[in-house]
C-alpha cells in the first residue's frame, strides 16, 4: 500500500501513562506499587495519570457508587502527591479519543493475541461465554490509553507486563501495516522493590480491592486504630525473624511484611533483616504499624479532606481532562489521516 504524503510531528521523548481502576478501597498495594512511584516520576516525565473508568465498566458498576469511587481515587493520586499542574489527572471517559482509537485497533489486533491474554483469562474464569465484550478487548482499550498521547514509558507491575507487549504490538503492527513510523514503541519503567505487595491474610495472593476480606489490606482511608488491628491481625509463622533475606525464601507471610516494611522506611529488606533479625513478630509487628502509621496518616488526613470538597476534586478532573483531550486530538486526527477517514 502507499505511503501517506502526510508529515507528522515527532513522537515526544519522556511522556509517562499510566491508570488506576476507580472502584473503591485504594490500598497500600496500589500505593506502594504504583502510586508513590508515580510522584517520584514526576521530576523525569510529563506524567498522564488516569481513572481509568471506561475499563471499570468492564463488570458492572453501580453508577453512584463508580462516580464515589473516581472522586475517592482521585483523592488518593492528589494525597499521595501527584501534583496536579504538573501531570495531568483525569478520568477517562472525558476524552473520546480513548473509546475512538480503542476501536481502530480492534481492527489491528489479532484474535489469537487477544486469546493469549491471561489476565482475561483469570477473570472470565469458568463463565467465559457470559464475560462482556469489553472485558476481552480490554487490553485493546488499554493500548489506546497509552497510544492515544503517543506515550514513550508505562510504569507497570510484573502482572502488567503482557498487556505493555500487547500494546508495543499492536503500535508496531500499525507502522507496519500503514507504512508510517508514527508510535513510539512504548518503554515498561519496573518499579523493583514494593512491586508486589501481597495480602496480610494470605502470602500468596496479591493484596487486592476485591478481596472479599477488609482485613487482607490496609486501605488508604483506614485510621491509625484500623491500620494496628490489620498488622496485629497479619498471618505469619512462629519462628523470628531471619539475620538474612534467604530465610524468608519459605515463608510467604514473613516475607510480605519484611518487604512492606523495606518499602515503607524506603530501605532494603536485607537491611530490615539485618535490623530485626532474631526478633519476635509481636515486636516486629509494633515496628511496622508505628511506621505504617506514621507514613500513611497524613496521606489518609489529606484524603478525608479532599473527600469533603468533591467540587475542588472534580475541578482537578475537568481540567485534566481538558488538557488530555488537548493532546490527544491532533493525535486522532493523523491517526484517522493515516488510516483513510474522510476528515471535516
Amino acid at each position: 500500500m502507499s505511503t501517506p504524503d502526510i508529515s507528522f510531528p515527532p513522537a515526544p521523548e519522556n511522556r509517562i501513562f499510566s491508570g488506576v481502576q476507580p472502584t473503591g478501597n485504594l490500598h497500600l498495594g496500589n500505593y506502594l506499587g504504583a502510586i508513590r512511584n508515580w510522584a517520584r516520576l514526576q521530576d523525569d516525565y510529563e506524567g498522564i495519570y488516569c481513572l481509568v473508568d471506561m475499563h471499570a465498566i468492564t463488570v458492572f458498576q453501580d453508577p453512584e457508587e463508580l462516580r464515589a469511587n473516581i472522586r475517592e481515587a482521585t483523592a488518593g493520586l492528589l494525597a499521595a502527591g501527584i501534583d496536579p499542574k504538573t501531570s495531568i489527572i483525569f478520568n477517562q471517559s472525558q476524552v473520546p479519543g480513548h473509546a475512538e482509537l480503542a476501536w481502530v485497533f480492534n481492527c489491528v489486533a489479532r484474535m489469537g493475541w487477544l486469546n493469549r491474554m491471561t489476565q482475561f483469562k483469570d477473570k472470565a474464569g469458568k463463565n467465559r461465554e457470559r464475560a462482556s465484550v469489553g472485558l476481552f478487548v480490554y487490553p485493546n482499550l488499554m493500548a489506546a490509553d497509552i497510544l492515544a498521547y503517543r506515550a514513550t514509558h508505562v510504569p507497570v507491575g510484573e502482572d502488567q507486563k503482557q498487556h505493555l507487549e500487547l500494546a508495543r504490538d499492536i503500535a508496531q503492527k500499525f507502522n507496519n501495516d500503514y507504512g508510517v513510523d508514527y508510535f513510539p514503541q512504548p518503554e515498561p519503567v519496573i518499579q523493583k522493590e514494593a512491586a508486589r505487595i501481597m495480602s496480610l491474610r494470605d502470602g500468596s495472593a496479591k493484596m487486592s480491592k476485591s478481596d472479599p476480606s477488609d482485613a487482607s489490606r490496609i486501605n488508604l482511608t483506614d485510621d491509625a486504630d484500623a491500620i494496628a488491628k490489620k498488622i496485629r491481625k497479619a498471618r505469619t509463622d512462629p519462628e523470628a525473624l531471619p539475620g538474612e533475606v534467604d530465610g524468608l525464601a519459605e515463608r510467604a507471610e514473613a516475607r510480605n511484611l519484611v518487604g512492606i516494611f523495606a518499602a515503607l522506611s524506603d530501605s532494603t529488606m536485607e537491611d530490615v533483616c539485618k535490623d530485626f533479625g532474631g526478633s519476635s513478630f509481636a515486636d516486629f509487628k509494633k515496628a511496622l504499624t508505628e511506621l505504617a502509621v506514621d507514613k500513611l496518616s497524613p496521606m489518609t488526613a489529606e484524603m478525608v479532606r479532599l473527600a469533603d470538597d468533591p467540587a475542588y476534586v472534580d475541578g482537578i478532573l475537568r481540567d485534566g481532562g481538558e488538557r488530555a483531550r488537548d493532546l490527544a486530538a491532533p493525535n486522532l486526527k493523523d491517526i484517522y489521516n493515516i488510516v483513510g477517514f474522510l476528515q471535516p
